[in-house]
């Protein structure tokens, strides 16, 4: 025993420890306790359950290069395209390259509708997106938008130009691409 004035250090060494690997192919699921069924659409979760893949699943991708050449002082649709969701829970990432010509003092936005620009949601607003301080300069502005229709019927997004000052010339030259993707959920 020890007494008050004595000094005493005590190192613990712990259990001896053994690690053991089963042999490869002799646990199957009779020895898991996991629940769910695990089938080729299932995996086995961090919690213990067989369960199919979340969303985020890409289900379809449309892309449409316009040709876009216009000019005009009010909002003008500039190009369009359709997309047909295959679950009223699916998502859709629109993604929106266009190109202005702009003079002196000049600016201008684009929107994105669903549907069209007299019957339509604008489901996008980029506010006053492109301005010009110098003599006619061509300019390109990109966009993405991740929509929620909640539909399964075909579904159209336009690409709306809304000049605001000036007479702007839309397209013209560059690219004018749009890309649907439907992204399950």
């Amino acid at each position: 025993a020890t007494s008050s004035s004595d000094d005493m250090y005590c190192i613990y060494l712990g259990k001896a420890v053994q690690t053991v690997n089963p042999p490869s192919g002799s646990v199957g699921i009779s020895q898991l306790s996991a629940t769910g069924t695990k089938d080729s659409t299932t995996f086995l979760r961090g919690d213990n359950t067989f369960a199919e893949a979340g969303g985020g699943k890409i289900n379809q991708v449309l892309n449409s290069v316009a040709t876009v050449n216009t000019s005009s002082s009010s909002d003008v649709e500039l190009f369009n395209l359709s997309i047909t969701p295959s679950s009223t829970s699916s998502k859709i990432l629109a993604i929106v390259n266009v190109t202005a010509q702009l003079d002196a003092n000049e600016y201008t936005s684009f929107d994105l509708y669903r549907g069209t620009l007299s019957s339509g949601t604008k489901v996008y607003d980029a506010g006053e997106t492109l301005f010009n301080s110098a003599d006619s300069t061509r300019l390109g502005y990109g966009f993405t938008y991740l929509d929620s229709p909640s539909t399964t019927s075909a579904t159209q997004y336009t690409v709306v130009g809304s000049p605001h000052f000036g007479t702007i010339t839309f397209g013209s030259t560059g690219k004018n691409t749009i890309t649907l993707i439907e992204v399950l959920v």
